[in-house]
C-alpha cells in the first residue's frame, strides 16, 4: 500500500514538474512514506527524521521535508509535529494533496482552480502517469482498491493510522489498471487490508469477484494478484473466479497469525484453527497446483510455549509457500498494548521467530524440489547479479542467464536449482 500511494505522490509531484532524484543532497523536495506496524520500522522513521532535520538545519534550509503515511495517521500527529519541527507537510496514508498544494505554492504556479483540481484528482479516479524515471522499468505495479480497515484485531495499528474501510468504485479502479497497462506495466496487484472485503461498504453490493472479472478485462495485461484476504470472507466465488481466470495468478495470501484457538480469540481474528484449516483444504481443491502463504505471529501477550507449539504444527501440516513471520510489537492505542502484558521476553520472541523459519525453510526446500526439470512461466522483473530475476504465477523467485533483454517479458525457465528461497533455471528458447 505504501508503495501505490509513493508511486501516485511522485506522479503527482511530476505533473507539477518535478524530477526524482536518488540523492538527498540534491533534492528540492524529501518525502519519507512511513509504516508504524513494528517498531522497528517506526523507529528507522525517527532515525531519517532526525538525520533529514539536521541536514536541512545545518546547510539546506530551502529543503521541503514531507511526512507521510501511518506515522501522520488520518487524524494527524501533534506529538510529531512538536517532536520535529523541520517537518514542513504532513500527509494521511494515500493522500498526496497536502505536499502538491504546498508545491503549487512555494513554486507560485499561476493556474487555475479547475486546473488544480482536475489535476488533483486525476491521481484518485484512473489517470495514473508513470513517472518518467519509471517509463519502460515499471513492469509490476499495485493498485488501492479498499483503504482503511473496520477490522480492529486487539494487536493492529491500521484502523487507528488508516482509518476505517473504504472501497474505491469499480469503474474508477479499471480505468486505472487500464492506464498503467497502456504504459507497459504487465502486472497488477490490487490492494486492501482486508481486500477481500472490497465493496461491502458500497451501494451497489460489488465484491471483489466481480472487480477481478472487470480487471481481467484490461488488454496488454498479464497477471492480476489481490492481497491481503481475511479466512473469513474468502469465499468460493472468489476462488472460482481465481481458479478460472487465467490472467489470475494461482496464488493466495491468507494470514493466520496463530496456530492456538486461544490466541486467535484474544487477538480477535474472528475464526478458528479448524475453520482456517477447511479454507486451506477449500483453497487447494480449486487450486491444486496453487500457492498459499500466510502471516504469523510470535510471542503475542500471553503465548504459551504449548500455543507456540500449535503454531509449528500449523506449519508443518499446511505446508505453505510462504510465511511471514513477526515477533509481537505492541503499539500504543490497540486493544493489546491497552489490557494485555507484553510478557514474552525478547530473546524467546527471537527463538520462536527463528524455529518457525527454520521449519519453513524445510518445508520450502521440499516444496521446490518438486519443480527440479520442469519448466515455469517467469515474469521477468529486471536484472540482479548478472541474472535476470522474475517470478512464477505462484510468486515464486527465479533467477536465469541470458545475453539477452527480458525485462517485461513473460519466459518459459527450466528449473535445475531449487532452495527454499528462490531457484535457479535455464532460459528455454524459442528462437
Amino acid at each position: 500500500m505504501n508503495a501505490a500511494d509513493s508511486l501516485r505522490l511522485a506522479s503527482g509531484l511530476e505533473k507539477l514538474g518535478a524530477t526524482k532524484t536518488e540523492y538527498i543532497a540534491e533534492a528540492d523536495i524529501a518525502v519519507l512514506n512511513t509504516c508504524v506496524v513494528r517498531q522497528s520500522a517506526e523507529d528507522r522513521a525517527y532515525g531519517w527524521l532526525h538525520r533529514v532535520g539536521a541536514l536541512k538545519r545545518d546547510t539546506r534550509p530551502d529543503l521541503t521535508v514531507g511526512l507521510m503515511g501511518c506515522l501522520v495517521g488520518v487524524k494527524g500527529n501533534k506529538k510529531i509535529a512538536n517532536t520535529f519541527p523541520d517537518i514542513d507537510v504532513f500527509l494521511p496514508p494515500s493522500d498526496p494533496a497536502p505536499l502538491l498544494n504546498l508545491v503549487e505554492q512555494q513554486q507560485f504556479i499561476q493556474k487555475s482552480e479547475t486546473d488544480v483540481v482536475s489535476r488533483r484528482h486525476a491521481l484518485q479516479d484512473g489517470e495514473l502517469i508513470l513517472p518518467a524515471a519509471d517509463c519502460g522499468t515499471t513492469f509490476i505495479s499495485y493498485v488501492p482498491v479498499v483503504y482503511g480497515c473496520s477490522h480492529a484485531c486487539t494487536f493492529c495499528i491500521i484502523p487507528f493510522r488508516r482509518g476505517i474501510e473504504r472501497s474505491r468504485p469499480v469503474d474508477q479502479i479499471v480505468a486505472e489498471c487500464r492506464s498503467l497497462a497502456e504504459q507497459g506495466v504487465k502486472e497488477i496487484t490490487l490492494l486492501g487490508q482486508i481486500v477481500d472485503r472490497y465493496g461491502y461498504d458500497l451501494p451497489d453490493r460489488s465484491n471483489l469477484a466481480m472487480l477481478l472479472e472487470r480487471v481481467h478485462e484490461t488488454p496488454g495485461l498479464e497477471r492480476i494478484r489481490f492481497l491481503t484476504s481475511h479466512p473469513n470472507y474468502l469465499d468460493d466465488e472468489l476462488l472460482r473466479i481465481v481458479a478460472e481466470m487465467p490472467k489470475i495468478c494461482d496464488h493466495i495470501e491468507v494470514p493466520v497469525q496463530s496456530g492456538s484457538n486461544e490466541v486467535l480469540e484474544n487477538m480477535r481474528r474472528g475464526y478458528t484453527v479448524e475453520q482456517y484449516s477447511d479454507l486451506i483444504e477449500r483453497i487447494r481443491m480449486f487450486m491444486p497446483k496453487g500457492s498459499i502463504s500466510c502471516d504469523v505471529i510470535v510471542g503475542f501477550p500471553g503465548e504459551s510455549e504449548s500455543q507456540f507449539q500449535a503454531t509449528c504444527d500449523l506449519l508443518s501440516k499446511h505446508q505453505f509457500d510462504k510465511v511471514h513471520i513477526a515477533k509481537y510489537s505492541p503499539r500504543p492505542g490497540t486493544v493489546s498494548a491497552r489490557r494485555m502484558e507484553d510478557d514474552v521476553p525478547a530473546k524467546e520472541k527471537e527463538r520462536r521467530r527463528k524455529t518457525l523459519d527454520e521449519i519453513q525453510a524445510s518445508v520450502l526446500s521440499d516444496i521446490n524440489r518438486q519443480l527440479l526439470g520442469k519448466k515455469v512461466e517467469v515474469l521477468v522483473e529486471g536484472y540482479q547479479r548478472d541474472r535476470w530475476r522474475g517470478r512464477t504465477r505462484t510468486n515464486k523467485l527465479v533467477f536465469f542467464e541470458d545475453d539477452r533483454v527480458w525485462a517485461g517479458n513473460l519466459v518459459d525457465v527450466e528449473i535445475n536449482w531449487a532452495g527454499p528461497w528462490f531457484m535457479v533455471g535455464n532460459l528455454v528458447r524459442t528462437d
